[in-house]
C-alpha cells in the first residue's frame, strides 16, 4: 500500500474510531495488534503483563475515542499511547513488588569466555541486560525490532529527532553487546 493510500486509510480509521465504530476497533487491532503485543512483550517483563498493556492500551483508545479524529498519525499515536500505558503499569508493578532496584543492582552470571551460553539461557541474560538499559534506548530497542518502525516513526512515537532514535538504538546495542561480552556469551 503506497504511503498516501495508508495515511488515508488511517485518517477513515481514525474518524470511524472517533464516531465509536466497533469495527474499527477490531480492524486497528487486525492491523496492529502483533506489533502491539511484541513492542508491549519487550517492554514488559512478563507475556501476562504485556497482554494487559495491550488491552489497555485499547481500553483508553476506546475511552478517549472522541479524540480520534484529530489524531494525525494513527500509528504513532497508538505506540505513544501503548509505551505511556506499559510505563504506568511497570511502576504499579515495581511499587508493588518492591523489587525493581533489587533487579537493577543484581550482578549478571559469570560464564567463561571460551563457552557459549544455551540460547535459552542467553536470551534470558539479554534479556535481563535490556532491561537495565535507560528507559530512552530501551524503548527505542522495542519500537524498532518489535514494533518494526523506522527511526522517523519511533521518533514520532517519542517526540525525538528520527536521528536521536537512531543514536539511542546504537547506544543500547552497543551495550548489550559490551554487557553480552562481559557475560562470556559470544554472539551469534
Amino acid at each position: 500500500m503506497a504511503d498516501g493510500d495508508a495515511t488515508r486509510r488511517a485518517a477513515g480509521l481514525a474518524r470511524r474510531l472517533a464516531a465509536g465504530d466497533e469495527n474499527a476497533f477490531a480492524e486497528l487491532y487486525d492491523l496492529l495488534g502483533s506489533r502491539l503485543y511484541a513492542v508491549a512483550r519487550s517492554l514488559s517483563r512478563r507475556p501476562a503483563d504485556a497482554e494487559d498493556v495491550v488491552q489497555d492500551t485499547f481500553l483508553a483508545l476506546v475511552r478517549s475515542r472522541s479524540h480520534m479524529a484529530e489524531v494525525r498519525d494513527l500509528e504513532a499515536y497508538i505506540f505513544a499511547a501503548l509505551r505511556r500505558t506499559a510505563i504506568r503499569r511497570a511502576q504499579w508493578i515495581a511499587r508493588r513488588e518492591a523489587t525493581s532496584t533489587k533487579e537493577l543492582t543484581e550482578s549478571t552470571p559469570e560464564a567463561p569466555s571460551e563457552v557459549r551460553l544455551p540460547d535459552d539461557e542467553r536470551l534470558e541474560i539479554i534479556e535481563r541486560l535490556r532491561r537495565r538499559l535507560p528507559e530512552d534506548q530501551r524503548d527505542v530497542l522495542a519500537l524498532k525490532i518489535e514494533g518494526e518502525m523506522t527511526f522517523a516513526e519511533i521518533g514520532s512515537v517519542l517526540d525525538v529527532s528520527a536521528n536521536t532514535a537512531a543514536s539511542r538504538y546504537r547506544y543500547a546495542l552497543e551495550k548489550l553487546r559490551a554487557a553480552l561480552a562481559r557475560t562470556g556469551s559470544k554472539e551469534p
